[in-house]
């Protein structure tokens, strides 16, 4: 073992969250607790980012006004999505894929304005801002985890319609509405694969060596 590893049980711990992490789409509406909130706000801000640029933004969402015209927005959207799948739009429909007025709090996960002025590490992949703010957000899933707390990431909304509605900058990102709560229980499997929607890959099918495939 490395020097520089942590105890086993510490190890345990870690990849005890990572395989335990739900996106849950069922909440109880107790509150969370400000300092558990700060928490898991600071986690995220601790994230790795491209040239750290630090391009993650997030607001907090807690008028209940607000926060119906949230979710009103995801279901305008996903009767389209329904509505796109074809032949699977029943078994969509059926699907609960949001936990927007039931979670104690709210987020969205933004991208900052003014990206453009960051080269570092973006000149040839600009995306990778996108790729540090889903750092963050995988930093809050997994010590909300660890926390007992669980997590949904909805992406079922039409970004410039969130971006009016939340006064956004024109060159800002919406990016994810993040349902953070306490809950019942967790998914013993992704709820996805649960609902036999999706299984997950077997790892053999998505790693290759020197070249593709």
């Amino acid at each position: 073992m490395s020097a520089n590893a942590y105890s086993c049980e510490e190890i345990a711990a870690v990849y005890r969250a990572m395989y335990e992490r739900r996106d849950m789409r069922h909440f109880l509406p107790d509150a969370i607790e400000p300092e558990m909130l700060q928490r898991l706000l600071r986690a995220a801000h601790h994230a790795p980012s491209v040239g750290f640029m630090q391009p993650w933004r997030f607001i907090r969402i807690t008028e209940p006004e607000l926060r119906q015209k949230i979710h009103a927005l995801v279901e305008q959207e996903r009767i389209l999505t329904a509505q796109a799948l074809g032949e699977r739009s029943d078994d969509f429909m059926a699907l609960k894929v949001e936990g927007i007025l039931e979670c104690g709090e709210l987020l969205i996960a933004a991208l900052c304005e003014q990206r453009e002025q960051h080269i570092f590490g973006r000149r040839t992949l600009p995306e990778m801002d996108i790729a540090s703010l889903s750092c963050a957000i995988q930093n809050m899933w997994l010590a909300a985890r660890a926390e007992g707390l669980g997590l949904g990431w909805v992406s079922l909304f039409e970004p410039e319609a969130l971006k009016i509605l939340l006064n956004m900058p024109h060159d800002s990102q919406p990016l994810a509405i993040l349902c953070l709560g306490h809950v019942e229980k967790f998914y013993e499997k992704p709820m996805l694969e649960q609902e036999n929607w999706a299984s997950r890959h077997a790892l053999e099918s998505v790693l290759f060596e020197n070249n593709w495939g």
